[in-house]
């Protein structure tokens, strides 16, 4: 798809103007991960995450047109946060080809997530995804663009992409690709994702997600400086053939029901990840000791019952475990039993695969 997103000399006329738009939008898990990025928040490798139903953002987003200038206010959970505001407006700045017009626009921004912060949810996913879709539909109000479904929500995951990489994937229920791997699909693209929702096997319709909190404390390293790091990393070049090899056999074990082949490469991506953390320069180790001891235990319960449960992890300490709906009550018990007492004041967030977002007004 060509950059037909950005409008030149787009501006409002209607000095009446004003409006409310609020979306609900659901952070994702990846399972094929992408690691280091070029240009404005492109992957150098493409990814494949699950959307989830329990974990979301939901964002009003006011409007009001004005002649002086523009007010700009933001309320995280009710309250001012100037960390919060200084990324968003960054992030308007960064649209000025795309809305030249968010000037002419008294905005406030009111967000809240369903979870708590720093829980091993990707909060910048289901965050800027919200607003994304926010700023889509207010264009729809403004302007009235015939913009089907699809181009809607393409748009919405290009400009996600632009506030955070995996925001990208958000905007889509189910599973989702974002970056070009041609060989899976050809409309595979860097500058936005794709929902990959054709031939699931029924196995992988209905996944789980089990949000181990091993650790609730800010990271030592942030994700945008890890990706940083591979680009002088000395096995960048294996890691993308790493990648683009898992994301051909993990969509086969999707479509074909090969739990196995899945579990595989599932966990092979998460120590992955944090491989490269610890053999980079400088290295760091973001896994804690209980989290080591997590890993251990899923895979000696899986060997011993022959259960659907594997694990992959985000760039932090806390453990996704991933299980199918059959066994679905023995998984429960051996996680309540055997996990939670390894995990941050007993947390855990159950969670599993979703629908996608939702608009609320």
């Amino acid at each position: 798809m060509k950059d037909h997103y950005e409008n030149p000399g787009l501006l409002i006329t209607d000095q009446n103007l004003a409006g409310e738009v609020v979306w609900r939008s659901p952070s994702n898990i990846a399972f094929i991960k992408y690691w280091g990025k070029y240009g404005h928040q492109l992957p150098k490798n493409a990814s494949l995450s699950m959307s989830l139903t329990e974990s979301f953002t939901e964002t009003s987003l006011q409007f009001k047109f004005t002649k002086g200038e523009p007010k700009w206010q933001f309320y995280f959970e009710n309250q001012e946060n100037p960390v919060f505001a200084n990324r968003i407006w960054k992030y308007f700045s960064g649209l000025s080809a795309i809305y030249p017009y968010l000037h002419q626009l008294d905005i406030t921004i009111d967000t809240k997530n369903s979870f708590p912060h720093s829980t091993g949810i990707a909060s910048s996913a289901s965050a800027f995804s919200a607003l994304a879709l926010c700023l889509v539909d207010m264009e729809k109000q403004i302007f009235q663009p015939q913009l089907s479904d699809f181009d809607f929500f393409t748009k919405a995951s290009y400009l996600a992409r632009m506030g955070s990489g995996s925001a990208a994937r958000s905007v889509f229920g189910g599973y989702s690709i974002w970056g070009a791997a041609k060989s899976v699909s050809e409309l595979t693209e860097n500058k936005y994702a794709i929902a990959f929702t054709n031939e699931i096997h029924p196995v992988f319709q209905q996944l789980n997600d089990a949000i181990l909190i091993v650790d609730r404390g800010v990271k030592s390293v942030s994700s945008s400086a890890g990706h940083s790091l591979m680009d002088q990393h000395p096995y960048a070049d294996d890691r993308m053939n790493q990648a683009s090899k898992n994301l051909s056999a993990v969509v086969l074990a999707i479509k074909d029901g090969h739990i196995q082949e899945f579990i595989r490469i599932l966990e092979n991506e998460a120590l992955s990840l944090h491989a490269l953390m610890m053999s980079g320069n400088p290295w760091f180790i973001l896994m804690k000791p209980q989290t080591l001891q997590i890993l251990e235990r899923i895979k000696e319960f899986r060997q011993n019952t022959g259960y659907f449960i594997g694990f992959t992890l985000d760039a932090g300490p806390n453990v996704h475990v991933v299980y199918g709906n059959e066994n679905e009550l023995e998984i429960v018990q051996f996680i309540e039993k055997e996990l939670k007492p390894l995990c941050f004041n007993h947390q855990i967030i159950y969670d599993k695969i979703g629908v996608g977002p939702k608009k609320i007004k």
